[in-house]
């Protein structure tokens, strides 16, 4: 579990089927994502239990952003894609639409990047997203990411690949 100021990201269970549900199933979120969104609770259930799965094997770093006074979860970020020497991992991130433009996340964002290079110890840290994701573009360069101009996506043309760096303090 990590706190900020006004959030708790944690870790996600079997209760927060419904959030996910909303959560990965919302239209707006998935304009930009080429995925299996779930249609059920079973759906989301099956993928918490994948989730779940990585998480303790160590293949990722997934976890629920909600508000500290409340329960339920509002979104998600993780750190998963990790190298095999481990230095580098993909961030990945998803807010209901009644929560964009509030600082939320880029405050979980800045949470888990320090959070991949200081105690994961990561060198560097991707993000790819949909070239027509302003939003997430916007956040990525907010947070000093910087676009990898000649680096592709296979497979999924539309998208672009920012990298950040760790910095030595």
């Amino acid at each position: 579990m990590i706190e900020t100021d006004r959030l708790i990201l944690k870790e996600i269970n079997e209760s927060h089927v419904e959030d996910i549900l909303k959560i990965r199933s919302n239209e707006i979120i998935n304009q930009f994502v080429k995925r299996n969104s779930p249609k059920t609770n079973y759906d989301a259930l099956q993928f918490i239990l994948t989730i779940k799965e990585r998480t303790r094997n160590g293949q990722s770093l997934y976890l629920g952003i909600a508000y500290k006074n409340q329960p339920s979860l509002i979104g998600t970020i993780c750190l998963w894609n990790f190298s095999e020497d481990r230095k580098t991992a993909e961030v990945g991130y998803e807010l209901l639409p009644d929560y964009h433009r509030k600082g939320i996340m880029s405050e979980a964002l800045t949470a888990v990047l320090d959070y991949g290079f200081n105690n994961l110890h990561l060198q560097e840290i991707l993000a790819i997203t949909h070239k027509l994701n302003e939003n997430s573009k916007g956040l990525l360069l907010k947070h000093n990411f910087v676009l990898e101009e000649n680096r592709e996506d296979e497979g999924f043309p539309d998208n672009i690949i920012f990298s950040l760096k760790k910095t030595l303090n």
